[in-house]
Parts: structure tokens; sequence; C-alpha cells
């Protein structure tokens, strides 16, 4: 397996919060029980694809088995995938599928600001609230800007009301977990993938490696315009 994909495996195994680890690829699917794990809300039921196979925590034992009767005869990439859960569980509600991209410092493709200054502002900065009202509840909480623990890197309008924004959250396993918003009016020029890859820059200067999680197919091409490369996807389900 590629480098990149053992790395993001090694995160996941530890988020799933139990020792573990992924089933051996190709279409392994490992169904383990884990009340606190990091893959899914509370209660819930997680799933990762990555390299092939397949990682899955349930809340308790009879989830569990559950579970593992009905997604161990799937084909790996219909565990994370809503539609396909749906036919053979219970299910009340999913979160995703998010696609999960990574990068390496050789694979990564900078974006160069000639036009645009961009700023580097304290997480937690009121014009970054602003930014987020201004975005909607959606986007914002798809971007988690609230959440993260580096800088901010930001880009103003004439105006000098803040248009973008992006910075990344520290996961374990050393993971910059990246997360990136544009005020609806700026989207188009390209002001996400500058202010997103001042945040990847940052996060490979300190040895982490950057995560990009998303559902909306805008976000998935900035990522791509970076060089992530999309090496699984991620899906939360809630049985009934």
């Amino acid at each position: 397996m590629i480098p990149l994909v053992v790395r993001a495996r090694e995160v996941w195994e530890e988020l799933a919060g139990v020792p573990v680890a992924f089933a051996p690829p190709p279409g392994g699917v490992r169904v383990v029980v884990s009340p606190r794990s990091g893959l899914c809300p509370a209660g819930w039921v997680g799933a990762v694809a990555l390299g092939g196979s397949a990682l899955v925590t349930a809340p308790d034992d009879a989830a569990a088995g559950l579970v593992r009767a009905a997604l161990e005869g799937l084909p790996v990439e219909a565990v994370v995938d809503g539609v396909s859960v749906r036919e053979v569980l219970p299910v009340a509600r999913v979160l995703g599928p998010a696609a999960l991209a990574y990068v390496s410092p050789s694979g990564f493709r900078p974006v160069e600001a000639d036009a645009v200054r961009v700023e580097r502002l304290a997480a937690g900065h009121p014009d970054v609230r602003d930014l987020e009202r201004a975005a909607g509840p959606e986007d914002a909480g798809e971007a988690a800007l609230d959440e993260i623990t580096s800088p901010v890197f930001a880009v103003r309008d004439g105006h000098g009301r803040l248009v973008a924004a992006a910075g990344f959250r520290t996961w374990p396993g050393q993971v910059a977990h990246v997360g990136v918003l544009t005020a609806p009016q700026a989207r188009g020029h390209g002001l996400a993938r500058v202010t997103g890859s001042a945040a990847v820059a940052h996060a490979l200067a300190a040895g982490l490696l950057p995560q990009w999680r998303a559902r909306p197919p805008a976000s998935r091409r900035v990522a791509a315009a970076l060089g992530f490369e999309e090496l699984g996807a991620q899906l939360s389900i809630e049985l009934a």
C-alpha cells in the first residue's frame, strides 16, 4: 500500500477507540465494539473505508452483531454508501458519506496568491464568525472553522470584510484536518484554493498529515486542485 494509505489507516485505527486494525485488503470488512469510537457520534455506527478494506465500529454487542451480519457480505465501497446501507440495516439517520483525501509534501500543489493578500488571524477571531454567518449554518458546519487549532488564513474584499478563510484542527496521529469556507458572493474566484493552500502549507511545515474530508463536489475539486488524493470515505449510521 502507498504510504499515504498506511498513515491514514493508522489515524482511523487510533480514532476507533479500541485496539484494532483494518481488515486485510482487498474487500475486508472488520466490525468491532467501541462505545467511545471517534469514527461517529456517540451511540452510532461508524464506517471508514481506506485502501480496499473497511473498519466499522458499533456502540455495543447487539449492534455489532446486527451490523456484522449485514455489512460483511457487502463490497467495501457499499459499506460507506448510505443507499446500500439502508437496504441491509434499519437506519434512522445517516451522516455522509464524506470523501477522505490526503496529500504528501511531494504531491502538494501550492497556489500562489498573486492578486490577493492572505492574512493570518488567530483562531476564534470575530471576523471569522461573521464569515460563518454570511455563509450559512450548513456550509459553516461543513468547514468547522470554529474548531480549528491552527491560525486562520484569510482573504478580505475591498471593503475589509472577510470573504474566505481556511485552517485546520490537529487530530490524533499528527493529522491536520483542514476546513475552508468562502462567502457566497465571493465563490468562483479561486479563494478557497488560495486560503486552503496556505493552511496546507502550514500543516506540512509542522510535519502534519493534511486531511480533507468533504461531501460537496466543489470542496472535493478544491482538494484535488491542491494535490489531495481521495483514498476512501467515511459514513456514520444511527440505527433505528
